[in-house]
């Protein structure tokens, strides 16, 4: 069987191209993908051809947020079935390094991540018509809950694992500060999870009218309300726990500033070296915890939160294109005063 897939050659070389799909061994499905979220990795390697040391140095298929139907599986397979709507969890950790044995499937010194060029040769994405995964990976989802919905399992994930590493958030004051997927996503955790004030900063205002619909309770825009923001800083602080979301240096500080003593600030986005107020830090007491991905059962959580519709993430899909129009996607994707999240769709038939 011939299917269609999304591959990255170079720096802004992205092509429609086919290739061939077998049929499931042992312990796999075949899967039709319906939908997948263009991720800000996917538009790093699009725009810059990879991300701090991490090159594409082959050409890679695409993509790490995805959900389809199931069209086959293999022998040995129970729990799954044809026709069955899954999410596909990319993430796959050896389960033997030492890191696993100790439940830090995280730091895995073998991850294996779908659409990833950290390892090579690179492990290939899932933006493509049909493909074969383990089944494991799939994870059914409701039967009200739609593909698109379920394409954003993945970053839902990540920020449920950034919320388990900030402590209990319920009754708190949380900040979020960039207002993309990620910090959308948080902001509707932070919701979900019964914090008492959910403020969300951007420099766009289009992102901040979505996390007024996921769950803030006060949005503003860091370039126009700086004394707004500076307010949060009297007396030390307001915030208890803040999701820096924006990896930029200026709202570190403002979130530093506006966090209480002893405080929790999870650094959910990531870029290059940038400086941070020490002085603020240890003087404060602040926490100051990084967070990466998810581990397989956060992953499970955000599929039951989705089917639940415990979280709503319809409101942060603002643009689905067909895999023909992959480019035109990722140039959407890119420009942040008219896009959040951004769906490709792929012939789930």
């Amino acid at each position: 069987m011939e299917t269609r897939i999304c591959r990255l050659h170079g720096q802004n070389d992205i092509r429609i191209e086919t290739q061939q799909v077998g049929a499931p061994g042992p312990g796999e499905a075949l899967v039709a993908v319906g939908a997948g979220g263009i991720c800000g990795s996917d538009l790093h390697y699009y725009q810059d051809g990879g991300f701090g040391p991490i090159r594409v140095r082959e050409p890679i298929i695409l993509g790490h947020e995805a959900a389809g139907t199931v069209l086959a599986v293999g022998p040995e397979i129970e729990g799954l079935s044809e026709g069955d709507r899954v999410a596909i969890n990319p993430s796959r950790p050896c389960g033997a390094c030492s890191y696993c044995r100790e439940g830090l499937t995280t730091h895995c010194l073998n991850m294996r991540f779908s659409g990833s060029a950290m390892r090579m040769p690179h492990e290939q994405g899932l933006f493509r018509d049909r493909m074969i995964v383990d089944a494991a990976q799939c994870h059914p989802v409701g039967p009200g809950t739609s593909l698109t919905e379920a394409a954003c399992a993945e970053p839902l994930a990540v920020c449920l694992h950034a919320r388990h590493m900030a402590g209990n958030v319920k009754s708190k004051r949380v900040l979020v500060t960039g207002a993309g997927p990620i910090g959308a996503l948080c902001t509707a955790v932070a919701a979900e999870g019964g914090a008492a004030e959910i403020v969300t900063t951007d420099l766009q205002d289009m992102p901040l009218e979505v996390a007024r619909k996921m769950g803030a309770t006060r949005t503003l825009n860091a370039a126009r309300d700086t004394e707004a923001m500076e307010a949060y800083a009297a007396d030390k602080g307001h915030f208890d726990v803040v999701f820096e979301c924006s990896a930029a240096a200026p709202a570190i500080r403002s979130a530093i500033a506006a966090i209480r003593p002893q405080g929790r600030l999870v650094q959910v986005g990531v870029t290059g070296d940038v400086t941070l107020p020490l002085n603020a830090i240890v003087g404060k007491e602040i926490t100051f915890q990084g967070t990466q991905r998810f581990r397989q059962t956060e992953f499970a959580e955000a599929v039951r939160l989705i089917s639940e519709r415990r979280i709503d993430l319809r409101p942060m899909v603002t643009g689905s294109f067909p895999l023909a129009e992959a480019i035109e996607a990722f140039e959407t994707a890119i420009d942040r005063t008219r896009a959040v999240k951004v769906h490709i769709t792929f012939d789930a038939a």
